[in-house]
């Protein structure tokens, strides 16, 4: 998780070092030069319900009672670029910004009251009536201070391995301005926490919750939500091609049968590269394919068991390479906001050798551009929609467009 936090923290820091940047270094007419950021500061409470998604949930705890009600409080701070930089006129209603928030699932004794912190940003997606829009947000940093399993003192809990994991949070809300400086938001998110196979268990935590908030804003420019339409264009190519290399470790548990399975010891490596060849659709949204190549050092092992002679260890024989790495091509949507840039893909192994590696694989990533073509990137790769591989901690760079 050590690697997880270093990200994070550089991707905390993005927003307030690559404002800095756009914001001095527009080059607009004296006239609008004046212009300053929108700061917002914001208060929000999300009370909502744990999916029963493990019998933990259900009541196989220490308690025996359900533990259905999650409850979070945030402060959060956001900025939205001067209406005179570049980034102001290309996305008027883009925000981004840091939250911190604190959590309870109403267990504190084996689930803990984890505090996230995390990254954010937003825009609008429809204006509903005069003072009243539609808005999206997206939500991404870590949650400390979990109850993790013990075989000793927590052994109930066996959906979290990790005293810190990441927290992903979608939501959509409306948001009423009530005066030039002030408005109130409601809504609904989803939010999921895990460690992304670094430690085991690793079941995760999701919820749904409702949203209400207010929001105060600082500081000179238009209000987005009163921005006039820009006419500036993204000039250049609409093609781009994105090439990441990555890395992680995981832990790797083997079922036997559906009521069989064992942990096995230690942690595996994992390393890859995509080639992401993308066409611009408009300044928000991205489409096309990728290259996408893996090796993952615990692939099929469940193949190549050395037979027990004693004793309750398990031992593998080292699989050859070619059970281990793969190629694939996936179908790429991204969206593309200021700093920030959401990559979605769907896609299947045309080399492979192994049953491990011949499921379809979804990824999700976030891209954080460090400078203007380099970026961080921070992803998480499923299998089948819904078993988690690895995380996919590296760097991009970003070709023509």
């Amino acid at each position: 998780m050590r690697v997880i936090l270093v990200l994070i923290s550089m991707l905390l820091c993005l927003p307030f070092g690559l404002a800095a940047q756009s914001i001095t270094s527009t080059s607009e007419p004296d006239s609008m030069k004046g212009d300053k950021p929108v700061h917002m500061v914001g208060l929000d409470v999300r009370p909502g319900y744990v999916f029963p998604t493990h019998g933990f949930f259900r009541g196989e705890n220490e308690a025996g009672e359900p533990v259905n009600p999650a409850m979070s409080a945030h402060l959060r701070y956001a900025f939205r670029f001067a209406p005179s930089s570049r980034w102001g006129q290309l996305y008027p209603y883009a925000y981004q910004g840091i939250g911190v928030g604190y959590n309870t699932f109403g267990n504190r004794r084996e689930l803990g009251n984890p505090v996230s912190v995390y990254v954010f940003q937003g825009s609008r997606l429809a204006r509903l009536a005069r003072n009243l829009t539609l808005n999206y947000e997206w939500n991404f940093g870590a949650s400390f201070g979990w109850k993790k399993y013990d075989e000793e003192t927590n052994y109930y809990n066996d959906i979290v391995g990790s005293r810190i994991n990441a927290f992903l949070n979608v939501g959509f809300f409306v948001n009423w301005q009530l005066a030039r400086e002030w408005s109130v938001v409601a809504g609904v998110d989803l939010s999921h926490y895990s460690n992304g196979n670094t430690n085991y268990p690793n079941a995760g935590v999701n919820t749904i919750a409702a949203r209400v908030g207010v929001v105060r804003s600082f500081g000179g420019g238009v209000e987005a939500e009163d921005a006039p339409a820009s006419g500036r264009r993204i000039e250049g190519s609409r093609f781009s091609y994105d090439l990441v290399l990555y890395g992680s470790t995981r832990k790797r548990g083997i079922m036997w049968s559906a009521d069989d399975g064992d942990l096995i010891p230690g942690s595996f490596g994992v390393a890859g590269l995509n080639f992401n060849p993308m066409y611009r659709v408009n300044k928000y949204f991205r489409a096309g394919v990728s290259l996408d190549a893996q090796y993952d050092e615990s692939a099929n092992l469940k193949d190549h068991v050395v037979p027990l002679t004693g004793g309750d260890d398990i031992k593998f024989y080292r699989p050859p390479f070619r059970e281990q790495f793969a190629v694939g091509l996936s179908v790429r949507a991204e969206l593309n906001m200021p700093i920030f840039s959401v990559n979605l893909g769907v896609g299947h192994n045309v080399l492979y050798k192994g049953e491990d590696t011949s499921k379809l694989y979804q990824i999700l990533a976030l891209k954080a551009f460090v400078t203007r073509r380099l970026f961080l990137h921070v992803g998480y790769q499923l299998s089948n929609f819904k078993d988690p591989n690895n995380l996919m901690l590296g760097l991009g760079y970003r070709f023509g467009g």
